[in-house]
């Protein structure tokens, strides 16, 4: 049996939007502007501290700024994000037949655990590696590096699903195959530069991999 390593935004869960607001919300309070879509995007599946530090004058603003940034997101995050068709089905059925599985995502551990509460997938990922988790945060291979130590599963047995180039560059620098998702937010050729091993337009797919 296979292991599946899934990365949890733009992944399992369509929190895009909500993504978004809370970045734009963050740079009007702090920065007294917004920044285009396009900017914020440009550094999604990174760690938010990360994205956030580029932006900020200070690391004590950069903090600031991710507070700010959490306590939006938390606030509207179950009006905001829901699940992808099919991804939770997927999820339960690997659970099922008895493969390995871990949640790799750049968000912190308390965002994350509102986004498996929200899908309703605790039970099936007790195996979750955060940014609070490791030193370096995807493209990184820490992350999947952990999470497989985590697992005691080999590199060739596991697939890492996920929608930026980010994951995909995670994936391959930690020896996994790596399989893309076409449903989330990021443009097909970005994700082609970091070469996955498969392409899946519909969350079944991934049985047949």
């Amino acid at each position: 049996m296979r292991t599946y390593l899934f990365d949890l935004d733009g992944t399992l869960l369509d929190s895009i939007d909500l993504i978004l607001t809370s970045f734009h919300h963050t740079s009007r309070v702090h920065l007294g502007r917004e920044l285009p879509d396009a900017y914020w995007l440009a550094g999604v599946g990174t760690p938010l501290r990360t994205a956030l530090r580029k932006v900020a004058s200070s690391e004590a603003e950069a903090e600031a700024m991710l507070e700010t940034y959490r306590d939006f997101n938390l606030e509207h995050h179950d009006r905001m994000a829901k699940p992808y068709p099919g991804v939770v089905d997927l999820v339960r059925r690997l659970h099922r037949d008895g493969a390995k599985l871990a949640l790799v995502t750049s968000k912190l551990s308390i965002g994350a655990v509102r986004g498996l509460q929200l899908l309703d997938l605790e039970d099936e990922f007790l195996v979750r590696i955060c940014a609070d988790d490791v030193v370096h945060g995807k493209p990184h291979p820490e992350p999947v590096l952990k999470a497989l130590e985590a697992l005691e599963a080999p590199a060739s047995e596991a697939l890492f699903i996920g929608d930026s180039d980010h994951d995909m560059a995670a994936g391959r620098a930690a020896g996994v195959d790596t399989v893309a998702v076409s449903w989330g937010p990021f443009a097909r050729e970005k994700l082609e530069a970091e070469a996955p091993t498969h392409w899946i337009d519909h969350p079944e797919q991934v049985l047949a991999l």
